[in-house]
């Protein structure tokens, strides 16, 4: 099991489920709620999030192995590596500033063990996540699902109660241990 210094909550899907549109309406719910939050997304493909012609750009390009961009309102570290497979989601975690953080949401790494919802869309025609990995805490799905679980199941749609689910379900009993 991953360890951090403030909760990790994953959102596993398979692709087109709508992963990045549920948390694009979610965060902004939750950080109304006061809860400061970091994101860790995985890329199944090859990302450059720096621009050809840019300096910071021309920099790495040019042999730089790491490369801080720093504005007023924001900086980014961008690090090459070439590392073989996925990257690790624990070395991913453990580059977070968890002291600015109260709640760490996860998109991807659906074969990692850690906590997440599974997001499903029967449509789709693709199996449960849940009936394999013990880690979901919970099924969100825009329509009945088509076995019985005795996890918790949210409606994909219904951003708030999967607010309320992470609030009051997730994140309560983790703050009063």
């Amino acid at each position: 099991m991953i360890q951090a210094a403030v909760p990790v909550l994953g959102f596993a899907a398979y692709s087109g489920t709508g992963k990045t549109t549920l948390l694009t309406r979610l965060i902004p719910l939750l950080k109304g709620e006061g809860i400061r939050i970091g994101v860790v997304k995985h890329a199944h493909h090859k990302v450059d999030v720096d621009k050809p012609g840019k300096d910071s750009y021309e920099l790495r390009k040019a042999g730089a192995g790491q490369v801080l961009l720093a504005t007023a309102q924001r900086w980014a570290l961008m690090v090459e590596e070439e590392i073989e497979g996925d990257p690790d989601l624990q070395t991913m975690l453990d580059r977070l500033d968890a002291s600015r953080l109260d709640l760490i949401l996860v998109e991807g790494f659906r074969h990692v063990r850690f906590p997440k919802i599974e997001l499903h869309r029967p449509v789709m025609g693709r199996p449960l996540l849940c009936l394999e990995d013990p880690s979901i805490v919970a099924v969100a799905s825009d329509e009945p699902l088509p076995v019985s679980l005795t996890l918790p199941q949210l409606d994909i749609n219904d951003v708030s109660a999967i607010r309320d689910f992470i609030l009051f379900k997730y994140l309560q009993p983790i703050f009063h241990e």
